[in-house]
């Protein structure tokens, strides 16, 4: 292709320029998750060829080294090709193996261009772009999961789980379809965000081990063309004592490099964690809503100013900064899903470089907005007395006088007390109910549990 100018201080050589040349797209590089997860398949594959005999002890040694560098982040500056290049990210694949072999040459005591290691031959030697970038995106993101969204939740659920024990004594009325519904405990509904967030963290778990089966080892087509039998198995192996995670040679080369299956279920993992968050984050922004008009059972911990104009109001400002993630976390959903589906042809898909650094992206925001969630909002939450004044002037009540009166009789005292604002107790005594029963009947605590026979019976 002719000449190529390249820096003169630049590790990496006419390749990646053209690249740089060719792709003046976003200015965004590719993640450092990606690069570090990429130095970590490079270190790998020249410890396993050294084992099975294809390279030299002395040259594996310096591409280990080399790619150590890269792990470490020493040389991201040798990463400039952006994210929107080739689709198989083969530009940014050659750029590691020149950025390697020129600092492995450099290590061996040779001059940038003596080509002692060469990046192709040796670098890139039982690889192909094919298989190696699938495999860094993969493993950048269950690397992220394990080590960023899974502990922020963790944290998330504990903090839950907290304020359900705090919140216990507190009973309120309970809503559905956003309308008065019979009592429930604060600290139950509590319970119910700490049991979403277990789930979370259990479909966080599930999208690590799609992502932790592995295409290294098929190079070009799925076939292992120029791959040593045993290199994918041992460089797997490697990887999972590097990475903790479970990685393991996919079962199916031809499946694995052809398509963005494993991108496509973790994200959906993805999605599904950000819409239970969702939830939670909405009653929870709903329930602190007040403190006069609003419903005000919580008090939600004040973070900063809420108006230029309004003094003294206060607004749920955590809570929006985690609705927007996850609103850009559904947006990512559909790119992956985009790129699973248009990018698919034949033995390889052709988006994976925007689909893999939006599953990072969404990784990373979800992580530290969960982070947030917890410390600035969750850990400082308050209960009011709201809730319980509320409840006790619920036309709901008349559930539990169902098997005292029946159905519809308790119906005309919910009614009766919508219309006139008074008590269920003062209506069901006009009704003739004795206090006694009333008592027994209208117990509030009673009434969050279980039961056939007195509060909550009969519907």
């Amino acid at each position: 292709m002719g000449e190529m100018e390249v820096p003169a201080d630049a590790f990496y050589g006419a390749s990646t320029q053209r690249a740089v040349l060719n792709f003046p797209i976003s200015g965004q590089a590719m993640p450092r998750r990606f690069i570090r997860a990429l130095g970590m398949i490079k270190r790998a594959a020249a410890q396993t060829n050294l084992e099975l005999g294809l390279l030299s002890r002395r040259r594996a040694r310096a591409i280990a080294a080399a790619a150590q560098q890269v792990i470490d982040g020493e040389l991201d500056g040798q990463f400039p090709i952006d994210v929107y290049q080739t689709g198989s990210g083969t530009s940014t694949n050659t750029n590691a193996n020149e950025v390697i072999a020129t600092r492995a040459t450099e290590i061996l005591g040779g001059a940038k261009g003596a080509r002692l290691v060469h990046p192709n031959d040796h670098v890139n030697l039982g690889q192909s772009s094919n298989d190696v970038i699938p495999t860094a995106f993969q493993l950048a993101s269950a690397m992220a999961i394990k080590d960023e969204l899974i502990p922020a939740l963790e944290r998330l659920q504990k903090a839950l789980e907290a304020k359900s024990k705090e919140f216990w004594p507190v009973v309120k009325t309970g809503r559905t379809h956003l309308q008065d519904a019979t009592p429930i405990r604060l600290g139950q509904e509590f319970k119910g965000y700490a049991g979403q967030v277990e789930e979370s963290i259990r479909r966080a778990g599930i999208a690590i081990d799609e992502l932790a089966r592995i295409p290294l080892g098929g190079t070009a087509v799925g076939t292992g063309i120029n791959t040593h039998p045993q290199y994918a198995r041992i460089a797997a192996a490697r990887l999972a004592k590097a990475t903790g995670v479970p990685v393991r040679e996919t079962s199916n080369h031809f499946h694995a490099q052809a398509t963005l299956d494993a991108l496509v279920a973790a994200h959906g993992g993805l999605r599904t964690i950000g819409t239970s968050l969702w939830k939670i984050g909405s009653d929870v922004r709903l329930m602190g809503t007040g403190p006069i008009a609003g419903l005000g059972e919580l008090k939600l911990p004040e973070t900063q100013p809420g108006s230029s104009i309004m003094p003294g109001k206060v607004n749920p400002v955590i809570v929006e900064s985690l609705l927007m993630v996850i609103a850009r976390v559904f947006g990512n959903d559909l790119t992956v899903t985009i790129s699973g589906q248009s990018g698919s042809f034949f033995e390889l898909n052709v988006m994976m470089p925007v689909a893999g650094v939006a599953t990072l992206e969404s990784i990373t925001l979800l992580a530290t907005s969960v982070r947030n969630f917890s410390e600035r909002c969750i850990e400082g939450l308050q209960a009011t007395d709201r809730g319980p004044e509320l409840v006790e002037r619920s036309p709901m009540l008349a559930t539990a006088l169902n098997p005292i009166l029946g159905y519809d009789e308790a119906s005309k005292i919910a009614k009766e007390s919508i219309r006139t604002g008074k008590s269920i107790r003062q209506l069901a005594r006009a009704k003739g109910v004795s206090e006694a029963a009333l008592n027994k009947a209208l117990d509030l605590a009673k009434m969050t549990k279980p039961g056939l026979e007195g509060p909550g019976g009969g519907g």
